[in-house]
C-alpha cells in the first residue's frame, strides 16, 4: 500500500486538517463547525418544485390518489418515508410502491405505473430514481398519469418527458424530495424529516462537505432525539446508544438494516417500518430487518470467497459472474473487491434469460461512463461515476466482458491502492485533548474522512494477536494499538522493533475505562 501523505501545512494538526479540507476563511470554517442548512437556500431551492406542489395541491383538492414510487435502498426507503409522512400530513391520498429487486429491478418500472392505474391513482411522484426513465415516462403518459420525477442521479442530455422533473446532483434522493414538500407542510415536520435525510446521506455516500454536511449535521440533532417508533425499535435492537449516534452509527449498523431487506426480500417492509405508528409492529419490523441483515452478511461471506477464485490480478478491470449470487448483493460484492484489490470491479448475478450487474470503482475511473461504452448491448444502466448498476440479456455478458477489458487497457489505472495520510505526528501529540478536537470535525464520511495520521520509526511492543489470530494489538510508547484483519503480522514482527504506522486517533471505551488507542491502517517496518 502506497502512503500519500498530505504536504504539511501547519505544525498545529487541526489546522493542518482544515487546510487539507480547503477551509482557509472565517466563513467557510463557521459553516464546517455549524454547518446550517439556510446557509444552502439557492441549492435547496430546484426548478419544477413550484409546478409540481401545485399538481400535489390540486390531487389534494380533488381527493386523487398519488402513488410514491421508491426504491429498495436506504435512500430510496427514506425518501418514500419523507413523501408519505408529508403528503399525508397535508391530507392527500398516498399510496407507496417500492419495486421488488429482482422482479423488477432499479427506477421506474412498467409494472409499477400498472399497479398505479389499476389502483385509480392519477399522479405519480418518483423519489430516488427517474431521471433517465425515457420509456417510462411516456408510458405514465398513455396511462393518463401524471408524473413528478425527483431524483438526484446523473442525467443524461434530455429529461424524460413528465409532468414535472426536480433533479439535483448536489444531494441523495431524500434530500430532493424534502426540498420538493419542506415548504408545504409545518416546519416542526419539515425539521423532524430531517432525520430521515441525514439517514440517506450518509448511507448514499454523499460528501459530508457543504450541504451535505449541513444535512446531516442538523438531522443528527432530530434522529438523537427522536420520537419515531421505526427508528427507536431499529436503534434498540441493533445495541447502538440512543443519544449518541453519529455518521457511523448511520454508515455501519442503521443502514445496512435498512438496505438489508431489499436486497434479499422486498423493501416494502423498511418503509413501513419507518412510517408506523402502531409499537409491536415496529418492534417485530426492526427484529426481522435484523434477522434478514444476518442472513445477508452469510450470504456475502459465501459469495465473497467464490468471487476471490474468479478474480485475475493482473486484470484492470474484474467482471466476475455467478448463478449462484443473487441481485442483492452483488454490490457488495463488487465493493469489497475494488477495495481490496484496488481495480474497478463489476459482479454479474447471471439469470437465466436477463442478468443484473452493479459496479464500484476507484479514483480516476468513471464507471458509469464506462459501462455506457456498451449501452447497445444493455437493456439499462444507471448511477454515479464510482457505483452503477445494469441489467443486460445473459448470452451478451461475455462480449461486455471483453469489450470492457479493451476500453479500460487506454485507461490509467493505478496499480496499488493508495492511503491518504492527513498529518505525520509524533508520539508526544497524541492527547486526549487532541481527541477531543477531532470530534469536532464531526460527522466524518465521504468527503470529510476520519483523519489518518502516520508516526515515524517508532518503537512497539506487548506483541499478540486477538479475535482467534485475526487481530493485532501491540503498544507503542505505552498506548495501545489495534490492526483489525491483521493478525497475519504477528510472524513478520518483533517485540523492540522500529516501524512507521499508519492509524486513526480514537477514544477505546471497553469495559467503562477510557483510553487513546490507535487504530492501525497499514504497519511498515521503518527503514
Amino acid at each position: 500500500m502506497q502512503w500519500k501523505v498530505s504536504h504539511k501545512k501547519s505544525k498545529d494538526i487541526i489546522e493542518q486538517l482544515l487546510a487539507n479540507r480547503d477551509i482557509k476563511f472565517p466563513k467557510e470554517r463557521e459553516l464546517f463547525f455549524h454547518p446550517k442548512i439556510s446557509d444552502f437556500e439557492n441549492d435547496l431551492q430546484i426548478a419544477g418544485i413550484d409546478k409540481a406542489i401545485n399538481r400535489i395541491l390540486k390531487a389534494i383538492e380533488k381527493n386523487e390518489l398519488i402513488v410514491v414510487f421508491g426504491d429498495y435502498d436506504a435512500d430510496g426507503i427514506c425518501a418514500s418515508a419523507i413523501l408519505y409522512k408529508a403528503l399525508t400530513s397535508l391530507g392527500a391520498k398516498v399510496l407507496p410502491y417500492i419495486p421488488h429487486r429482482e422482479k423488477e429491478g432499479y427506477g421506474l418500472s412498467r409494472l409499477g405505473l400498472e399497479f398505479a392505474k389499476d389502483s385509480g391513482a392519477t399522479a405519480v411522484i418518483t423519489v430516488d430514481n427517474g431521471i433517465v426513465a425515457y420509456d417510462a415516462a411516456k408510458l405514465a403518459k398513455e396511462l393518463g398519469l401524471d408524473l413528478i420525477i425527483t431524483d438526484h442521479h446523473l442525467s443524461q442530455e434530455k429529461l424524460p418527458e413528465a409532468f414535472a422533473v426536480i433533479h439535483s446532483i448536489k444531494m441523495c434522493g431524500a434530500a430532493v424530495a424534502w426540498c420538493l414538500i419542506k415548504n408545504s407542510v409545518p416546519q416542526s415536520l419539515s425539521q423532524e424529516l430531517l432525520q430521515f435525510v441525514a439517514i440517506a446521506t450518509v448511507c448514499d455516500m454523499l460528501p459530508l462537505i457543504g450541504l451535505g454536511r449541513a444535512f446531516v449535521f442538523e438531522g443528527l440533532r432530530i434522529l438523537n432525539r427522536t420520537e419515531n417508533l421505526g427508528l427507536l425499535a431499529l436503534i434498540n435492537v441493533s445495541g447502538i446508544n440512543f443519544g449518541e449516534i453519529g455518521s457511523y452509527e448511520i454508515g455501519h449498523v442503521l443502514g445496512p438494516r435498512l438496505n438489508a431487506i431489499g436486497r434479499l426480500e422486498h423493501a416494502i417492509d423498511a418503509l413501513r417500518l419507518l412510517c408506523t405508528k402502531d409499537p409491536v409492529k415496529a418492534k417485530k419490523l426492526a427484529k426481522l430487518l435484523c434477522e434478514v441483515n444476518t442472513t445477508r452478511q452469510q450470504m456475502t461471506m459465501l459469495a465473497l470467497d467464490q468471487a476471490k477464485a474468479l478474480v485475475v490480478r493482473e486484470n484492470k478491470i474484474h467482471i466476475l459472474h455467478s448463478k449462484e449470487w443473487s441481485a442483492g448483493i452483488i454490490g457488495l460484492i463488487a465493493g469489497r473487491l475494488s477495495d481490496e484489490y484496488y481495480r474497478p470491479t463489476i459482479a454479474i448475478s447471471q439469470g437465466e434469460v436477463v442478468s443484473k450487474g452493479s459496479a464500484r470503482s476507484i479514483d480516476g475511473i468513471n464507471i458509469v461512463e464506462v459501462i455506457r461504452s456498451c449501452s447497445d448491448i444493455l437493456i439499462d444502466v444507471g448511477g454515479h461515476p464510482g457505483a452503477a448498476g445494469f441489467s443486460i440479456k445473459t448470452e451478451h455478458i461475455e462480449i461486455f466482458k471483453k469489450r470492457l477489458d479493451g476500453y479500460i487497457k487506454d485507461l490509467p489505472v493505478q496499480s496499488e491502492k493508495v492511503l491518504a495520510i492527513e498529518a505525520e505526528v509524533e508520539v508526544k501529540q497524541l492527547t486526549r485533548k487532541l481527541v477531543n478536537d477531532l470530534q469536532k470535525l464531526e460527522p466524518f464520511g465521504f468527503g470529510n474522512p476520519r483523519p489518518t495520521f502516520a508516526i515515524r520509526n517508532t518503537q512497539i511492543s506487548d506483541i499478540r494477536t486477538v479475535g482467534n489470530g485475526k487481530h493485532l494489538k501491540f503498544k507503542t510508547a505505552d498506548i495501545d494499538a489495534i490492526a483489525f484483519g491483521m493478525g497475519e503480522f504477528v510472524n513478520l514482527l518483533q517485540n523492540g522493533q522500529f516501524v512507521d504506522l499508519a492509524f486513526i486517533l480514537e477514544l477505546d471505551t471497553y469495559n467503562g475505562f477510557e483510553r487513546i488507542q490507535l487504530k492501525i491502517k497499514d504497519i511498515k517496518v521503518a527503514v
